[in-house]
């Protein structure tokens, strides 16, 4: 298993929107990610900076790699592309973070 971190970027004042779209999760959307090898999976809210920051496991054979080829993936894409900013594939902007300190 690996753990990953990395930022995302949400649009002043779609917080609580961002939050209830994410409690209404879609079941698909939650077996997509279990079947790509994702498991224990949070985002926390810089309210500050409107940043989110999420972390995850992951298999060490994943698929995390396809799933933005997938259907429910591109889907979800769409239903929250007006909340967050935005890459041209439709994809949200994502920056990966390098880890610098972990305790057991």
């Amino acid at each position: 298993m690996e753990k990953i971190a990395f930022k995302l970027f949400l649009n002043p004042g779609q917080a609580d929107e961002y939050k209830k779209r994410h409690d209404q999760i879609w079941p698909e959307m939650v077996s997509l990610l279990k079947a790509a090898g994702v498991s224990d999976y949070s985002i926390y809210l810089d309210e500050q900076t409107h940043s989110l920051f999420a972390v995850l496991w992951r298999t060490n054979n994943h698929k995390m790699d396809d799933l933005p080829n997938h259907p429910v993936m591109q889907k979800w894409w769409a239903h929250m592309s007006d909340i967050m900013q935005r890459e041209k594939n439709g994809g949200p902007v994502i920056v990966h973070l390098k880890t610098m300190f972990h305790l057991d």
